[in-house]
């Protein structure tokens, strides 16, 4: 079951991803099931289809579902999502290095900043 915060200052459709999300990783939702169409799911969470619609193509995009054209939305097997999130993880962090490159930071700096965010998130 899926509860939206209208306190929480993000849009919505960011947090049904993130409650989706949640829901396949943990094991809620598992590889290959069927997901509500966008108009259930909507009328379900009292928002409109446009929301969901979106939420769901940003967790087509990061490789949790997948769509089979006139049969809907499916859960993705959990290696596709793992690849899937891999994969934005490295796009992400060829994003930082061509920037860092562009301001003069340096190799060193760069990778020694990236240790300390390793070590605080407590990797």
């Amino acid at each position: 079951m899926i509860l939206l915060d209208y306190r929480d200052k993000r849009p919505i459709y960011e947090q049904v991803v993130e409650k989706l999300e949640h829901l396949i990783v943990s094991g809620g939702l598992e590889p290959l099931t069927k997901m509500p169409s966008v108009r259930s799911l909507a009328m379900e969470l009292s928002v409109n289809p446009n929301t969901v619609q979106r939420a769901y193509a940003q967790l087509e995009q990061e490789g949790y579902l997948y769509t089979v054209s006139g049969r809907g939305s499916f859960v993705t097997s959990e290696s596709e999502w793992r690849e899937g999130k891999q994969a934005k993880m490295l796009q992400e962090w060829e994003n930082v290095t061509r920037k860092a490159r562009e301001t003069g930071i340096g190799k060193e700096r760069l990778l020694a900043a990236l240790e300390r965010i390793y070590d605080l998130a407590g990797a």
